[in-house]
């Protein structure tokens, strides 16, 4: 059974002052797919992520999100739609508690919260032991967990996640890449950005590989995962110590 395309990008070209981040690129998000952005610093993935989220003003293109035009959407709009960005660097509020932080990810809803902050518990068992505790005294694991799990309070059809992986022990960002999966299994599909392409590519049900502002290849992730250019590019595959 084919899948909708939950979000489409066509022509989508970004820039800063005179220097073009993102330079006509189109791509395709199915609904109920993991789909990665894998691709060196520099490459655009952030600023496509931030350019559908609306923090960021396309030059030319078109962003439909449900078969909605959504180019240009402010941020709050996107959020009440079922679109939400896991930052880059986490961006918890320190000076708030876990229980505050997560309660600010449901801002614009006005039902009771008490069942989904309950889901989040127990999808990250530590933040319930840390509820009471200040954002910014927490390891930098648990800020990732606090902030996809703030991200979940607005009960999201998709998630940007935007290198969540990024300064982590090992075995944190296996806690990580699997909590991405079992979102996904809930329903949520999730466009995730990460350096770590080889455990990004294993979870993903496609993949492109942006280079310079344009994306040079796509194709499942067991097919990026796979292919001798991504493999020497990017997955360490042929480098000479």
């Amino acid at each position: 059974m084919a899948k909708n395309n939950l979000l489409s990008i066509e022509d989508l070209c970004v820039s800063y002052g005179g220097i073009k981040a993102v330079k006509g690129i189109s791509l395709v998000v199915s609904e109920g797919d993991i789909v990665t952005l894998i691709g060196a610093n520099g490459a655009g993935k952030s600023t496509i992520l931030r350019t559908i989220s609306g923090l960021v003003k396309p030059e030319r293109g078109k962003i439909t999100y449900n078969g909605e035009d959504i180019t240009g959407a402010q941020t709050t709009t996107l959020v009440e739609k079922g679109i939400t960005l896991v930052p880059e660097g986490r961006r918890v509020f320190p000076n708030l508690t876990v229980l505050e932080n997560l309660k600010i990810g449901a801002y614009l809803r006005k039902d009771n919260l008490e069942e989904d902050i309950q889901r989040i518990y127990k999808l990250f068992p530590r933040l319930e032991e840390r509820s009471w505790q200040l954002a910014g005294t927490l390891s930098g694991g648990e800020q990732q967990m606090l902030a996809v799990g703030r991200a979940l309070m607005s009960r999201p059809k998709l998630i940007m996640m935007d290198e969540p992986s990024l300064g982590l022990a090992p075995i944190i960002v296996n806690e990580i890449m699997n909590i991405i999966k079992t979102i996904n299994k809930e329903g949520v599909t999730i466009l995730l950005v990460e350096q770590n392409a080889n455990l990004a590519l294993r979870i993903a049900h496609g993949g492109y590989v942006c280079e310079t502002g344009n994306i040079t290849m796509e194709g499942t992730g067991m097919e990026l995962l796979n292919d001798e250019t991504v493999k020497a590019a990017y997955l360490g595959k042929a480098k000479k110590k």
